[in-house]
Parts: C-alpha cells; structure tokens; sequence
C-alpha cells in the first residue's frame, strides 16, 4: 500500500533501524521507544489488524516476537522482562494500520504502567456467562 508506512519501511522506501527479518518479517527499533530497546515486528505482507492476517503470517510474527523477546532478557540489553503487546483498531490504541506487535523490554523501576486498572473485584459468574455467549452469538 502507499500510504502505508510500515509497507514502505519493508521496502526500503523509509529509513529504519533493522534487527531481524527473514522472508516474512521484519523488526524494527522504534522511533518513539516507550523503553531501551523497544522494538516492532512487522509482517511483510500488508494487514491492517489481526483480522486481515493470514495464519502462517500471524504464527510467525508471534514466533519471531517470542526470539526478540528472548533476545532482550538474554541478551546484551540485559531485561529484566518484556511487554507483548499488539492493538487493533483505534479503540484499542492502533495507530499505524499494518499489523505489528510491540516487543517491549521492561526493566526494574521503568516508567511503564498497566494501561488499565483491574476491577476491584471479581466479576458476577452471571455476568461472565452472558459474555461468553455474546461473543459466538451471530
């Protein structure tokens, strides 16, 4: 696509800083890092979110993100974890529409928090069986 960034970044149209790719992906550094070593997997093949995603595509961002993850904490950037985290739309803090998935090296006292805050208590069992349905019932 065009207009897509992350397309032109795959194809050597935009500048970045590269840290792994094979013949599906690609991973980038990020430019707005939210920690040292905050990184991008990107797919190849253009999909806005994980709906668009072909199978095999979706399987292997998450096998190359679970390597760059090993990568930080074993690595020379010495995590002390990683966040894995992947949006999809803008409800959900999407802002570039090309699947990608956030590798995020967390280490002691970064500034990062939760981006919500759990219920102060469990939910009602009535409640969650009204929900389990909802999402199978078309």
């Amino acid at each position: 696509m065009d207009d897509c960034v992350f397309c032109r970044i795959v194809a050597g149209e935009l500048p970045s800083t590269r840290i792994h790719e094979d013949e599906r992906t690609i991973t980038i550094l990020d430019i707005f890092p939210a920690t040292r070593g905050h990184a991008l997997v990107i797919p190849r093949a253009h999909a806005a979110d994980i709906r668009d995603m072909p199978d095999g595509d979706l399987g292997h961002c998450a096998l190359v993100s679970r390597y760059i993850a090993d990568r930080a904490m074993r690595g020379r950037l010495q995590a002390d974890g990683v966040t894995i985290m992947q949006s999809n739309c803008p409800a959900a803090w999407q802002t570039v529409f090309h699947y990608h998935v956030h590798v995020i090296p967390r280490y002691e006292g970064d500034p990062l928090v939760l981006p919500w805050r759990p219920a102060p208590a469990p939910a009602d069992p009535a409640d969650l069986i009204d929900i389990s349905q909802a999402y199978f019932l078309d």
